[in-house]
């Protein structure tokens, strides 16, 4: 069914693309097909008319399925989701087929594509999963910097740290589990494979870059990790001071010890 939008081509269809994220890693051995449109990420056609990717960082997207034939791929694939999440996190996306038109990006509006190919829609693919993992991310580092910020706070007004030692400890690992789970888990900056194959898709990319601001949340995530992460080895540093300092009061206590018995026992001789 074909609509037309002032200033714009007519639509041919409308489909819609959801990016789920479903654990920590995805191992589409198993799912491999002849008729592959892509390796990394695997990507095929799915049920009447529908595409599927699927992304090794824990990211299936689909588009143009309906919720029986999305259930029907996820009951595969969920078999071979790695570190599965209690909650699945999404990023939905209309996509409006325009055989006349450019592809293109209104503000509030859909994503516009001349046509549905499975370059162009590789390219949608990878901007949503990347949107939908930096999303699951943002909020694991917020959760830690949530705490951190306030300790250095406090930690750069009085020089001490304010809490107790299993505190710290804690704070240590929370902010190294941040660390391992978002470091290295989806490279923003790599443009899709497909792009070397397709550079005329570059604008596009681009455009959905730009649409998710993919290297802006990039990069704030990574500010945040940085002092995250710095502020944990400020705590071991001040974890190994404080346990020079009490290692040292103990040797000083034993040599005190050590030198009172020793007067002790010569003063018991003299009067022996």
């Amino acid at each position: 069914m074909s609509s037309t939008v002032p200033g714009h081509a007519p639509v041919l269809r409308r489909l819609t693309a959801r990016a789920l994220l479903l654990g920590d890693r995805l191992d589409p051995a198993g799912l491999e097909r002849a008729d592959a449109y892509s390796t990394n990420p695997l990507a095929f056609r799915a049920g009447n008319d529908g595409f599927v990717a699927l992304y090794r960082f824990g990211v299936a997207v689909m588009i143009g399925l309906s919720p029986l034939e999305e259930d029907d791929v996820l009951t595969l694939v969920k078999l071979r989701v790695v570190g599965p999440h209690a909650h699945i996190d999404d990023e939905t996306a209309t996509l409006a087929i325009a055989p006349d038109g450019v592809d293109r990006i209104e503000p509030d509006g859909p994503i516009e594509l001349r046509d549905a190919s499975p370059e162009r829609l590789l390219v949608v693919c990878d901007a949503l999963a990347k949107s939908v993992s930096l999303g699951r991310d943002e909020r694991e580092v917020n959760a830690v910097f949530d705490v951190v910020e306030p300790f250095a706070a406090s930690l750069a007004r009085s020089g001490r740290p304010p809490w107790r030692r299993r505190a710290m400890l804690k704070l240590i690992g929370d902010a190294l589990l941040a660390q391992h789970r978002v470091s290295g888990r989806v490279a923003v900056e790599e443009k899709p494979d497909v792009l070397w194959d397709r550079p005329d898709l570059e604008r596009l990319y681009a455009r959905l870059e730009d649409e998710y601001e993919l290297r802006e949340r990039a990069g704030a995530l990574s500010r945040k990790l940085d002092m995250v992460v710095g502020t944990a080895r400020v705590l071991t540093d001040i974890l190994d001071a404080d346990r020079a300092t009490r290692l040292e009061a103990t040797i000083v206590v034993l040599i005190v010890a050590e030198i009172l018995l020793t007067i002790g026992q010569i003063a018991f001789f003299k009067h022996g």
